[in-house]
């Protein structure tokens, strides 16, 4: 059910162009940058420089275009929130050695949870009253804008799927190469003994659901069951409340779900046409709309679907294939020294950091926002040893400030703290209230 590719051969270099031109990459662009106190689409947040995460995914594609000579399109699967904004911003890349194209998902009603009735009056109405439902919307959606038939023409095969801020989700290509040589290997030995049965096959899969170890800040993470002798997604809202401790424990479930995921596109255009698609686990999600009502929104995880492809697997991967930004926390982790861009513009751990591990970072409230959080660091702080940082409270930190091993800083109501310019802390607890003032 699950193979490590650190176990795969490398993949050869006169196969390369060849494999990426039945390659597309898809992007999941659909959701906005509010949870970090920003407007528009999240893919447009800088997080290096003034270099954006679509900024940083184009140039990934344009240079992996340039190195082999291919034409590996990217594909972005926008959301009514993100689709007019991101028209306009990927004009900019005209020019720069790779084509995009893009598609809507589709738009659901919330519904209100005491009536059960949309609150949505009409389809032109507040944009409130809508939800893009989760990106498991992907199969339908990506068929229904005939783009995906427009692909299997051009003679595509493979879509590697993830996450636009997932800035470790970049183009595999042992992995790429180990997901045709098994389909070319199935598919020879089949019509050599015409017996899809053949218990001797090297099977092939339609799918692929790139999974890592499971740490202490991935525990709601989704994981991999074997369930009725297929590969099966088990998301965290999915597990009775009586089971979630035995869910989130690291010791049983070892593995989550990155949401980097390999698919053949005939095996969707076949789903999507005999609507199987359709059958995927639904999650019931409980939110509140701009008036504080309570609704329900219906929606679907892509991974969810793996259970219809033939023979899908989870590939074991290592934890560099996994970098979300999902918080300032981890905005901070990748704005610092921890991470250099390679000449292919894809993020590499600094040699120095002894630890092959990133720290787990909690940053308090007052560091939500990114405009809050920039304000609070002169510079970002060197962390190439710093194990564990919490940070609660008025907190502000000066320039060339060094962290080392476990820090935690309190400043409780109405305390601030403000860390002075060339600070090194290891080890270190601050509470209270600390002012340096310039005189």
């Amino acid at each position: 059910m699950v193979v490590d590719n650190s176990e795969f051969s490398p993949c050869p270099e006169q196969f390369k162009r060849d494999l990426l031109k039945k390659l597309c990459v898809l992007k999941l662009n659909g959701g906005l940058g509010t949870t970090m106190g920003c407007t528009g689409p999240k893919s447009v947040i800088q997080v290096r420089g003034n270099t954006t995460f679509l900024d940083m995914t184009v140039q990934q594609i344009s240079q992996l275009n340039r190195q082999y000579g291919s034409e590996v399109p990217l594909i972005l699967m926008n959301s009514f929130n993100t689709d007019e904004e991101t028209k306009k911003v990927i004009e900019k890349y005209h020019g720069m050695n790779v084509i995009i194209e893009s598609f809507n998902q589709s738009r659901y009603p919330r519904v209100e949870r005491e009536t059960l009735t949309p609150t949505a009056n009409n389809f032109n109405g507040k944009l409130e009253d809508w939800y893009p439902p989760g990106h498991g919307d992907l199969y339908e959606s990506f068929s229904n804008s005939g783009l995906l038939k427009k692909l299997i023409e051009r003679g595509i095969e493979w879509v590697f799927v993830s996450n636009i801020d997932n800035l470790g989700a970049v183009v595999d290509l042992d992995i790429l190469n180990f997901m045709e040589q098994t389909w070319q290997q199935q598919q020879q030995q089949q019509q050599q003994q015409n017996n899809n049965n053949n218990n001797n096959c090297i099977l092939g899969s339609e799918f692929a659901m790139e999974v890592t170890q499971k740490t202490i800040a991935d525990v709601k993470g989704g994981t991999l069951i074997d369930y009725e002798g297929k590969a099966t997604l088990l998301e965290i809202a999915q597990v009775p409340a009586s089971r979630v401790d035995e869910f989130k424990s690291i010791k049983k479930f070892k593995i989550f779900n990155t949401n980097n995921l390999w698919i053949r596109l005939s095996a969707i255009e076949k789903l999507v046409k005999e609507n199987r698609i359709a059958n995927m686990d639904v999650i019931v999600n409980m939110k509140e709309n701009a008036q504080g009502k309570s609704v329900i929104q219906l929606e679907r995880a892509a991974g969810a679907a793996m259970q219809f492809f033939n023979n899908a697997k989870g590939i074991k991967v290592d934890r560099t294939r996994f970098l979300p930004v999902k918080s300032c926390s981890d905005l901070l982790l990748v704005q610092s020294n921890l991470y250099s861009i390679h000449s292919d513009a894809t993020l590499v751990m600094n040699p120095l950091r002894p630890v092959s591990s990133v720290p787990l970072i909690k940053l308090g409230d007052r560091f939500k926002k990114v405009s809050d959080y920039l304000s609070r660091f002169q510079t970002i702080p060197d962390l190439i040893e710093l194990e564990h940082l919490t940070v609660s409270g008025d907190v502000f930190f000066g320039a060339n400030v060094t962290l080392r091993g476990t820090v935690i800083i309190v400043a409780n109501h109405p305390s601030r703290i403000d860390i002075p310019s060339g600070s090194i802390l290891e080890n270190k607890v601050i509470t209270g209230n600390l002012r340096i003032l310039d005189h």
